[in-house]
């Protein structure tokens, strides 16, 4: 597990049976901000090729999809596959799976659909999506929670005197109270050397996954139950969101240029 730490500090960011609750991974804007930035840091041939599979939208366009969906009972099968919960102090490979399919088996799914000459432009299409959407998820921590408080959604306490909860505060509340658009939120990211990039895409799928396990323990030991977060979280945590953000963009690139190049 250390060295997972040690790959979160090394170029400055800050790290400061199984259930979850139906909130997403990331907001809307969180979500297209992953999107906006892995469409920075595409290979020509990889653009050409989601071109073809989705014409003129772009990735931050198709990111929420897999929420969108999750109203349509045709697509329950997927709803497992946003999230990994296990214990903060197993690793993946270690702990009870979910027979239903968790955030990793649905991203080897997608992979292995856009791999395959034999899938049908509609699959690819409807998989490229979903795999847009679970990369983002992978990045935001508490998607790789507890199953016994479902990823922070049981850990109630207040954003600016208003109540909600721990899951809600990183997929969304923080990003808002920013106020940048995921535009404004990609074009501002950290400015970083090939080198940088190169780093950040090491590893394997698993390897990612706890990753953001660790990640799931510094954000668990943030907040107390009951607390009311304000200014000074914002301060201390919004750093490790927007590079969280900026690795999940980072890291989908590197699927999808391993998949089409």
């Amino acid at each position: 597990m250390q060295s997972f730490k040690i790959l979160l500090i090394a170029l400055g960011f800050s790290v400061s049976v199984q259930t979850h609750a139906a909130t997403p991974g990331w907001g809307k804007t969180g979500h297209r901000t992953v999107g906006a930035i892995a469409q920075q840091h595409l290979a020509k041939k990889t653009n050409r090729a989601i071109r073809e599979i989705l014409g003129s939208a772009s990735l931050a366009m198709v990111a929420n999809f897999a929420d969108d969906i999750k109203s349509d009972k045709r697509y329950r099968a997927f709803y497992t596959q946003h999230y990994v919960n296990k214990p903060l102090d197993v690793l993946y490979h270690d702990a009870a799976k979910n027979p239903t399919g968790d955030l990793l088996t649905g991203i080897e799914k997608c992979i292995a659909v856009l791999s395959s000459k034999e899938s049908t432009k509609e699959d690819r299409a409807f998989y490229l999506k979903m795999l847009v959407h679970f990369i983002g998820d992978l990045h935001q921590p508490l998607h790789v929670g507890r199953a016994e408080d479902k990823g922070g959604n049981s850990i109630r306490l207040e954003w600016f005197y208003k109540k909600t909860n721990l899951h809600s505060v990183w997929d969304s509340k923080m990003i808002d109270f920013y106020q940048m658009s995921y535009t404004e939120l990609s074009e501002n990211a950290t400015a970083l050397s090939k080198k940088q990039v190169r780093y950040l895409q090491q590893g394997t799928l698993e390897d990612w996954v706890n990753e953001s396990g660790v990640l799931a323990e510094k954000v668990y030991a943030s907040a107390k139950e009951g607390e009311n977060l304000k200014y000074r979280y914002m301060y201390d945590h919004f750093g490790l969101v927007r590079s969280q953000l900026q690795k999940g963009g980072i890291r989908l690139a590197k699927v999808l240029n391993d998949i089409f190049c």
